[in-house]
């Protein structure tokens, strides 16, 4: 039996392999145990992988993502000109690592693969990444894993390390994007998730974010024009720059998990700067401080107290920072340990949970989700190596809060969530503040109706973007947009994918299209109507495919449309004549859903998104 794990993590992704019944080893891709979790979109559409991915964005950092499982929710990344769909990128990660797997194992492939996920993710999330899998050719033998069973899985597979019936393990998850917290007990069969809760805005990522700030602060002032280039790159060669310097910063901050102190090289004109580890943890130290409250808290929310753990393991590379071990030293009264190496942690302990004790929750999603059909089972936890299930009970907790199962074992204490008030109360609570806020909505309502209406604009006002609002929409693009500019669901800026710059296009808006999930409706304007077109007809080019074409007019506009549709994705492009505007639907054809044709995308624009329909 040959059993891959793979821990497709947001800055590095880590495989292991149970073979020939041999213990399990971790993967090494090209060389290294932790294989970036990056992706390089080539000229051809080709794309590159981990090292080699990093190594050509010094080339062209606008075709690069380094961290597209952070991108999860979005459909797609903008990776230069080209749009890529998210599952598409993953899949690219899961394949490099199949084939080195392949490889080292002769030219056979595993029997199964365990892939690993965050115990919070829903249904969406984690059916991307059984797309993922299914796109890299994985076949379908394909098992979910949550992250924190994984964790405890490995735990208890040191010497002296097993947990008893009614013993509970707290798994402290710092990963690059993510926090993320489980409280993890010992059953007679295996191990069960007794809460769970996370920070989604609190990782690696962040520390490194924040040492660029504290960085910049101490060189900007001798050239602050050139340290705005720097953080706003407008050319190839400071787009350059910026990702050398982003690499040196988070270099750095490895090196202070090691060292008192280090250097953070600078690019010219600015000089090299001492940075000390009293330094990075005094700027982390609130961020670090969110996480050990949390982890308090799901604790306490599994009926236990620190002292009754058998233990906090500490996994995640960026669990490494020596800060985070003795704050939880600190407010918990409990020392951490990390086994051996955090970053592996989770792909080794995948290995050890028996087939038997893989959730229900993270089974038979797929097809239903992509059929659109997905009614949500009761949660259900996995547990190793014998799996015990058990349904999480209703709870007063918020559905991003930790979670409370049901079915613990005898020995666990009891937990009783906070009575519910009664439901007359509950509604009389809120009459207040919704009167409230009637009232202000109709004292408001008039301003707001006046500043959102849509004008009409001459082709001369149109030339060049005006002042945008704080939904990305110019008085031109508000006519354009028609309707659709007052869904309420529109924001400034590209939507998925990164948000295009001021100098390229102007002015922008993406809104979720009205009444079609899974497609979003992009608006446009520039000085250019060839800058716009360069970029449309790429759009185009991408989806593959007949093309449809027809005229459309409305508010007082006219123009051409044309809409394509490929195996992956469907586009419909709308311009207008005689000034610099366009829009463009998108959408991503999910795994198992039946492909858009270019003339259901057409008809669709005529009767919901074309401005006066």
């Amino acid at each position: 039996m040959r059993i891959l794990s793979v821990d497709l993590g947001t800055s590095n992704t880590v495989a292991v392999l149970a073979a020939h019944g041999r213990p399990p080893r971790v993967v090494e891709v090209d060389g290294s145990a932790n294989m970036p979790s990056a992706v390089f979109a080539t000229e051809d559409g080709t794309l590159m992988i981990g090292r080699d991915a990093e190594r050509r964005a010094r080339l062209d950092p606008t075709r690069f993502e380094p961290n597209p499982k952070r991108r999860i929710d979005e459909q797609t990344l903008l990776l230069g000109t080209d749009i890529v769909p998210v599952n598409e990128a993953l899949a690219a990660i899961l394949r490099r690592v199949l084939d080195e797997t392949r490889r080292q194992l002769g030219g056979e492939s595993p029997d199964e693969v365990r892939l690993t996920h965050p115990a919070q993710w829903g249904p969406v999330r984690r059916n991307v990444l059984l797309s993922a899998a299914r796109l890299a050719g994985m076949g379908n033998n394909i098992t979910l894993v949550p992250e924190p069973v994984a964790a405890a899985a490995h735990f208890a597979s040191f010497p002296g390390k097993a947990l008893a019936p009614g013993q509970a393990l707290a798994v402290y998850d710092l990963g690059a994007g993510t926090f993320d917290v489980a409280v993890v007990g010992a059953t007679q069969n295996g191990f069960t998730v007794l809460a769970e809760d996370g920070l989604p805005d609190l990782g690696g990522l962040d520390v490194d974010q924040a040492l660029m700030v504290h960085v910049g602060r101490e060189v900007s002032h001798k050239d602050p024009q050139r340290w705005q280039h720097l953080l706003r790159p407008e050319s190839t060669p400071d787009r350059r720059t910026r990702r050398a310097l982003q690499e040196d910063v988070k270099a750095a901050k490895e090196a202070l998990s090691r060292h008192p102190q280090t250097e953070v090289p600078m690019p010219e004109p600015f000089s090299d700067v001492l940075v000390t580890r009293a330094e990075l943890e005094a700027l982390v130290r609130p961020s670090m401080l969110r996480s050990v409250e949390l982890l308090s808290r799901t604790v306490r929310s599994a009926g236990l107290s620190p002292d009754r753990l058998a233990g906090i393991y500490l996994v995640g590379g960026s669990s490494r920072l020596p800060l985070v071990g003795s704050l939880i030293a600190e407010k918990l009264g409990v020392v951490p340990g990390s086994l051996d190496q955090p970053e592996t942690a989770v792909a080794l302990g995948a290995c050890h949970v028996a087939q038997d004790g893989i959730s229900v929750r993270t089974q038979n999603v797929e097809g239903q989700v992509a059929a659109g059909s997905y009614t949500a089972p009761p949660q259900q936890v996995a547990n190793v190596p014998g799996y015990q299930t058990g349904a999480y009970p209703q709870s007063s907790f918020p559905s991003t809060g930790p979670q409370q199962q049901q079915q613990a074992p005898s020995n666990f204490p009891a937990y009783s969530p906070a009575p519910k008030e009664p439901e007359a109360k509950r509604k009389k609570k809120w009459l207040i503040p919704l009167a409230i806020a009637l009232v202000v909505l109709l004292g408001g309502g008039a301003t707001y109706f006046f500043a959102t209406s849509t004008g009409t604009y001459t082709a001369d006002e149109c030339k060049t973007p005006g002042q945008a609002d704080d939904k990305g929409f110019t008085g031109c693009l508000r006519q354009l947009a028609g309707k659709v500019a007052d869904t309420g669901d529109c924001k400034a800026g590209m939507g998925n994918g990164p948000t295009a710059s001021a100098e390229k296009f102007g002015a922008a808006s993406t809104c979720a299209a009205p009444g079609r999930a899974g497609t979003q409706v992009t608006y446009l304007q520039s000085d250019s109507a060839g800058t716009l077109k360069t970029y449309t007809d790429q759009l185009l080019k991408s989806a593959g495919g007949d093309i449809v074409t027809a005229e459309w007019k409305g508010n007082g506009l006219a123009g051409t449309y044309s809409s394509a549709a490929g195996a992956n994705a469907a586009v419909l492009v709308f311009t207008v004549k005689d000034r610099p505007l366009t829009g463009f639907l998108y959408q991503v054809n999910s795994s198992g859903q039946e492909a858009v044709t270019p003339g259901a995308l057409a008809t669709y624009f005529e009767q919901s998104v074309q401005p006066g329909s």
